[in-house]
């Protein structure tokens, strides 16, 4: 991996040089655009809508268009010449519990590795963020745009979330939380415990899934590249649908404990064993 930041963490008067990198990459199977014709790639141009000419990387600016239509251009040097204190510094603002935090609000994930130097103080912070069960709060820019963070433990290492701030959240304004709200059963309730509690886990692995849609869509192109036959998948299939919620519950649990190998529920079943039943 190439570190893609450097710079320092800073907590109280501890100082902590780090690199960041990043902790995430696409599988997603990449093509490319071509022309069905013939093949041919289908390029994207930067194309002046002024004068109709292909505009190189070097004159490409951004622009922040007006109310009144202008535009106000700034360059790398304007944006360069900003005042952000979080420049090169990923600035801890305080210690809160992991819980607090909404996962709404995280957004990108960077590792974080000390410079040879700076191990003793990383492996300070690392510790004393698991021990006391907290994360920092932290801010940092990236790419020249200042964000909310986070620096949490993930596998023995020191890990970077971004963050959203909370004028970046959208509002969950719909139409059917300003309506009168039908009425959740007991009988319902319950269905939806036991087929929670059918379906249990210590902890979540991710191990356990994979992305079935680009193993289909890689076994497409290998296909395609041997000359086979591509075979359809079958249709969905669509099965019964039930008549109403507890009915659609029940079938539900019936279903796992069955696929489970089991008649009851796993509540029931440790309800008996402890002589509750």
């Amino acid at each position: 991996m190439r570190p893609m930041w450097k710079g320092t963490v800073s907590f109280g008067l501890v100082s902590i040089p780090v690199s960041l990198y990043g902790a995430t990459e696409s599988k997603n199977v990449t093509f490319h655009q071509v022309h069905v014709v013939d093949g041919g790639r289908i390029r994207n141009a930067r194309i002046c809508s002024a004068d109709g000419k292909e505009v190189p990387y070097t004159e490409v600016a951004e622009g922040y268009e007006l109310p009144g239509g202008g535009l106000v251009i700034l360059t790398d040097e304007d944006l360069a010449s900003l005042p952000v204190a979080s420049s090169r510094t990923i600035e801890v603002l305080e210690f809160v519990p992991l819980a607090s935090i909404d996962p709404v609000y995280y957004e990108g994930s960077y590792y974080v590795e000390p410079q040879q130097t700076a191990v003793k103080p990383y492996l300070l912070l690392r510790d004393a963020l698991v021990k006391y069960g907290h994360v920092a709060v932290a801010k940092v820019t990236l790419r020249h745009r200042e964000s909310l963070a986070v620096l949490r433990v993930y596998a023995d290492v020191i890990l970077l979330n971004t963050m959203m701030l909370p004028d970046e959240i959208r509002q969950p304004d719909f139409a059917f939380l300003h309506e009168p709200q039908p009425e959740v059963r007991r009988r319902e309730l319950d269905l939806a415990g036991s087929l929670i509690d059918s379906m249990p886990d210590q902890v979540f692995d991710p191990g356990k899934y994979k992305d079935e849609y680009r193993e289909a869509l890689q076994a497409l192109t290998e296909a395609k590249i041997a000359g086979r036959e591509v075979a359809k998948a079958p249709p969905p299939d669509g099965g019964t649908t039930p008549t109403d919620l507890t009915s659609a519950l029940s079938a539900s649990v019936e279903a796992v404990t069955k696929g489970r190998g089991r008649t009851r529920s796993p509540a029931a079943e440790a309800k008996e064993q402890s002589g509750q039943g």
